[in-house]
């Protein structure tokens, strides 16, 4: 008999989608740890010599550097690597801290429905009415730019929908048969809230995580484009792209390399999320 970790990871497997993408994925990951060893150039030194050295593979290329460089004399190549290390890590950071203080709220919204649930969602719906972005700017704008701020801001944007999606888990779980005889056996509250229902509310809020990932990496792309994000000469994929603009024309690479980057992971982690989906929905489980 399967174990359930056999079962989903036969789940994930069956979606080969999803599959491809945790590989690109896993490799994008393990590029941006190690980037201080595979990077060949310092992120941030500047080849005075080489301004706008075209990729190898384009005229006037060469191996020294393999992806061309910025209008800095910086090595592209290099700085997509550490630029990593800065957007998958703000991404990270900024579902984390929406999902935990997001959890937390939305069964305290399903448990004290009467009346703490009331004031809770008033405050999402509040924050749903901005749109995500504008209401990052608006942070960010308070706060002053730079990478803590821009985890706080994304975090902001992103827990209304934590909140309302654990609420919404954990009051289809509470009318069920064994939150009622934890109650009779004498559970506690949050006994009740952390280990009796919340594993079971768990499946959608990690599909809704994965999803998430990936938007925050498009928003910190977006403030950085903003300049609001990630402060020069820090590298950032977002940052690289705002810095890049007014050279499209001229040097197409800067601007196209760190956008296939961006589209690159952004693809693999939605993919994944639909792989996690099809796993952890019996529902939505492929028949084998």
């Amino acid at each position: 008999m399967n174990t359930p970790w056999q079962e989903f990871w036969h789940g994930f497997k069956a979606n080969r989608g999803a599959f491809v993408a945790l590989l690109v994925f896993a490799t994008l990951v393990l590029a941006a740890v190690f980037a201080p060893w595979l990077a060949p150039h310092d992120p941030i030194q500047q080849h005075r010599a080489h301004l706008l050295a075209p990729p190898v593979w384009m005229d006037g290329g060469s191996w020294q550097f393999v992806f061309g460089t910025d209008e800095l004399g910086r090595d592209l190549l290099s700085r997509l690597l550490h630029g990593g290390r800065a957007s998958l890590g703000l991404g990270l950071a900024a579902v984390v801290l929406s999902l935990v203080p997001g959890v937390l709220l939305g069964l305290l919204a399903a448990f004290y429905a009467r009346s703490l649930g009331p004031v809770v969602m008033r405050v999402m719906d509040i924050l749903l009415a901005l749109p995500s972005l504008l209401l990052a700017i608006c942070v960010i704008t308070v706060l002053g730019p730079g990478l803590v701020n821009t985890v706080l801001a994304i975090a902001i944007g992103a827990l209304p929908g934590f909140v309302r999606l654990t609420r919404a888990a954990a009051l289809t779980e509470l009318p069920k048969e064994y939150v009622t005889a934890s109650r009779v056996a004498g559970a506690g509250t949050l006994r009740l809230m952390l280990v009796t229902v919340l594993p079971n509310c768990m499946a959608p809020l990690i599909v809704n995580a994965s999803l998430g990932f990936s938007s925050a990496i498009l928003a910190a792309a977006g403030l950085g484009f903003l300049g609001l994000g990630v402060q020069a000469p820090l590298p950032e994929w977002g940052t690289m792209l705002s810095s890049a603009r007014d050279y499209i024309q001229r040097a197409s690479w800067v601007v196209t390399l760190p956008g296939l980057t961006i589209l690159t992971a952004v693809l693999s982690i939605n993919l994944m999320g639909d792989g996690l989906r099809d796993a952890l929905d019996p529902k939505l489980k492929r028949v084998s």
